[in-house]
C-alpha cells in the first residue's frame, strides 16, 4: 500500500529549491515543518511587480521593533507546533498574523505566508475545513500580490491541494497539483528539484485513485530529478523509490518492486548508520 505521507522527506528537501526569503527588510518568517508546509518563507522584492517592503519607514506603527516581534512569535510557534504543542502554538500563530495585518495590510505576501503556516498547524490536527479556509485565503493574497503564474502561487497551490487529499477529495486536488505543476515549469529548469515535489504528489494521487499508467512516469521522472539533483545515495531517493516499488507491487510487477525496495534499504540502512537504527528498515 502506498504510504499517503511518504513524501514528507522528500518534501522537506525540495523546498529548498524555493529558498529562504524575507519580505523586503522585514526579518523572514519561518514555515511549518511538515512537507515543508504549509508555505514558504516568501520575499516580495524577488518580484518587481509588488514593491520591496522597508520597514524604517513605517513609524508610530511598531516599526521594525513590531515586525521583529511578529517574526518571534511566529517562529516560537513554529518550536512548540513541531513539540506537537499545538495548544500553545496556535494563539502565537495568530498573534503574529494579526500585527502583520494591522502593519502591512490583509493582502501582503507575509500575511499570506503566517495564514500558511496557521494552516499547517490546523492540517495536523486535522481540522482541515479550518485549513482549508486559510489555504484559499493564502492563495486568493499571493496570486493578487505577485500574479498567477509565481512560483509562491504554485506552492500555496500545492498545500491546498494537500489539505484535499487528507478529505480525500482527489478530483480537487488534481487540477491544483496540475497547475502547480505548469507555474513551476514555467519558471524552472526542466530537471530543478523543485519540481520533484509536485510530480510525486501528483503521481501518488494517480496512484491511489488506480491510475497506475499516469503514475509511473510522473514517479520515474521524479526520481529521476532526486537522483541528478541528489545523488542516487540521498535519502530522499529512497522514499522515491519506495512509492514506485508500490506502484509496481500494484501492477502484479513483484521482481521489479523487490529491486526497488532493497536498493531503498540499502539507502536507508546507509543514511541511519545502521539497521537498528533504522525505524523501518526490514
Amino acid at each position: 500500500m502506498n504510504r499517503p505521507w511518504s513524501a514528507r522527506l522528500i518534501t522537506a528537501v525540495l523546498m529548498a529549491a524555493f529558498a529562504s526569503a524575507v519580505v523586503g527588510d522585514m526579518p523572514a518568517l519561518s514555515s511549518g515543518r511538515q512537507f515543508g508546509s504549509l508555505h514558504i518563507q516568501l520575499q516580495a522584492g524577488i518580484d518587481e511587480r509588488y514593491p520591496r517592503l522597508h520597514l524604517a519607514a513605517l513609524n508610530g506603527d511598531g516599526g521594525a521593533a513590531g515586525a521583529t516581534e511578529a517574526r518571534q512569535l511566529n517562529d516560537l510557534a513554529l518550536l512548540y507546533q513541531n513539540q506537537g504543542r499545538y495548544a500553545d502554538a496556535e494563539p502565537l500563530y495568530q498573534r503574529s498574523l494579526a500585527m502583520l495585518q494591522k502593519m502591512l495590510g490583509p493582502n501582503h505576501p507575509a500575511v499570506a505566508a503566517t495564514l500558511g503556516n496557521l494552516a499547517a498547524l490546523y492540517e495536523e490536527e486535522g481540522r482541515y475545513a479550518e485549513a482549508e479556509g486559510l489555504c484559499q485565503r493564502s492563495v486568493e493574497i499571493l496570486e493578487r500580490a505577485l500574479g498567477p503564474d509565481h512560483m509562491a502561487v504554485a506552492v500555496g497551490l500545492r498545500n491546498l491541494a494537500l489539505v484535499y487529499e487528507h478529505q480525500s477529495r482527489d478530483s480537487d486536488a488534481e487540477p491544483l497539483y496540475r497547475r502547480a505543476l505548469g507555474i513551476l515549469e514555467q519558471n524552472l529548469p526542466p530537471e530543478h528539484f523543485g519540481t520533484a515535489s509536485i510530480l510525486n504528489n501528483l503521481a501518488r494521487l494517480y496512484y491511489r485513485r488506480a491510475r497506475y499508467t499516469e503514475a509511473e512516469p510522473l514517479y520515474l521522472r521524479s526520481l529521476a530529478i532526486l537522483e541528478k539533483t541528489l545523488g542516487s545515495d540521498h535519502p530522499a531517493v529512497a522514499e522515491s523509490l519506495r512509492n514506485l516499488a508500490d506502484l509496481y507491487r500494484a501492477e502484479g510487477r513483484a521482481g521489479e518492486a523487490e529491486a526497488l525496495d532493497q536498493r531503498s534499504v540499502v539507502i536507508r540502512r546507509a543514511a541511519h548508520g545502521s539497521s537498528k537504527t533504522c525505524n523501518d528498515c526490514p
